[in-house]
């Protein structure tokens, strides 16, 4: 296991202490990430991605997808049935489960859809305008100069 040490960090930024405390919770060995239920993350383009989760045997009605500081939270309550059921061999697992993604800034999550057993969840990255590079224009200094000269000159 390796460690590191982000006293470096700390002494010379300002602001990026989110950054350490993911790197901290990603190299922590304390909390094993669960296995259940399988998921695939994709990149859809520059912009967007798509969470897919393996959900079969549950209903829209038992899935639940929130966010909440910068935190994408889906689980899953199976609704109990009344009803006996005796099984030979059970391996369809529905049991409950809750499944976090840490979202980074400026990710929207723009919709989810249930089909064929798979939850999907489409996100965006939406880069505030402020945030966008901009080309700033270079006025030419020849004539401000020239005006600088003549009024000291008087």
């Amino acid at each position: 296991m390796r460690t590191f040490d982000f006293a470096p960090l700390h002494r010379a930024t300002v602001g990026f202490d989110q950054i350490a405390d993911l790197m901290d919770r990603v190299m922590s060995n304390d909390v094993s990430q669960p296995s259940y239920p399988p998921y695939n993350i994709e990149k859809i383009d520059a912009d967007s991605y798509r969470i897919s989760i393996a959900v079969a045997g549950f209903s829209e009605a038992d899935l639940a997808v929130e966010v909440k500081e910068n935190a994408l939270v889906v689980s899953a309550r199976k609704a109990e049935t009344d009803e006996e059921r005796t099984f030979l061999h059970r391996g369809i697992a529905t049991r409950a489960f809750e499944r976090r993604f840490t979202l980074a800034d400026h990710m929207r999550v723009t919709g989810a859809s249930h089909a064929d057993g798979m939850l999907h969840i489409d996100l965006q990255r939406e880069v505030p305008e402020a945030l966008k590079p901009r080309r700033i224009e270079i006025a030419s200094a020849a004539p401000q100069r020239a005006a600088l000269d003549a009024q000291q000159v008087n």
